[in-house]
């Protein structure tokens, strides 16, 4: 199926990334729909991309008619059923862990049309784990974006050894659509490319932390001032979710049983703490009001 005959798309969890995929899809012109179990989330969603939305009118990114023309785009619903029934494309934006994940793709499988292409925007599980418990092998991408989408201009576009060719061509061509960088991985691999890249840089920043060759301040200081990175390693796992890397190590240790994959010491403790980031309002940084 190639991208003239995507329609409509269904963007299954409406947390930091689902809902603004789901924005990026509305303002590429595709019906689509936001689906969560919980209908707080859905509604958080709708303030949040409301606030969005309003900054760019304000800043002339959007027009006010853009803005308004985007969110009759945009369907809000706890019914999977309803979001992927008449769906071309869903992309999957749940938690980190493999068996939530295959749990959704299985009701995809059963609900989805047979021509619709299932997507996963997981940042480190690769999409041959999710297929295997659907149908339809040869549909099943990944569409990793990144924190936040809305801003982030790249989607690692992942094939497996089962996708199709004309599925990562309308992952591809869908990237292009939603005015985003769509970037074509040939073969598969535990974190694709930004990630494992990410991983290196952040499990030596935690090695030199927690064997106390200098706090994470200082490690995060000589990153942008040094390497020039825009932020710090540190400040990047704030960022993007101290349990998002966490899971992501449970989930490596599990496929390898190797010791030196599973979560720093310091992470499990702040995970345990509740301390995820930017989200909770303190992870390696203090967010909150008067905090540093």
């Amino acid at each position: 199926m190639g991208i003239e005959h995507v329609q409509q798309v269904a963007v299954i969890g409406a947390g930091s990334m689902g809902h603004q995929i789901a924005m990026l899809s509305a303002l590429g012109g595709f019906k689509t729909y936001l689906q969560d179990v919980q209908e707080p989330a859905l509604v958080k969603a709708k303030e949040q991309l409301t606030g969005h939305m309003d900054k760019w009118v304000a800043k002339e990114k959007i027009t006010q008619e853009g803005k308004e023309k985007a969110f009759t785009h945009l369907h809000f619903t706890t019914s999977m059923e309803e979001a992927v029934q008449h769906a071309d494309l869903v992309i999957e934006a749940v938690v980190e862990k493999l068996d939530v994940k295959q749990k959704v793709f299985r009701q995809l499988d059963d609900l989805a049309p047979e021509h619709t292409i299932l997507a996963s925007n997981s940042s480190t599980i690769v999409n041959s784990k999710l297929a295997t418990v659907t149908a339809r092998p040869d549909k099943v991408l990944n569409m990793h974006f990144f924190f936040p989408p809305l801003v982030m201009d790249c989607v690692e576009v992942v094939k497996s050894e089962k996708t199709s060719d004309e599925t990562a061509q309308t992952g591809m061509d869908f990237c292009e659509k939603i005015d985003r960088t769509g970037v074509l991985l040939e073969k598969e691999i535990y974190g694709f490319i930004a990630n494992r890249l990410l991983f290196a840089i952040s499990n030596e920043a935690l090695y030199l932390f927690e064997n106390g060759y200098a706090d994470f301040e200082a490690i995060d200081l000589i990153t942008k001032k040094a390497l020039r990175h825009p932020i710090g390693p540190f400040e990047l796992m704030d960022l993007s979710g101290i349990d998002v890397g966490y899971y992501a190590n449970m989930q490596l240790y599990q496929e390898t049983g190797d010791p030196k994959d599973l979560p720093a010491k310091s992470i499990e403790e702040k995970v345990k703490a509740g301390h995820l980031g930017r989200k909770t309002g303190k992870g390696w940084y203090d967010y909150k009001e008067g905090g540093n």
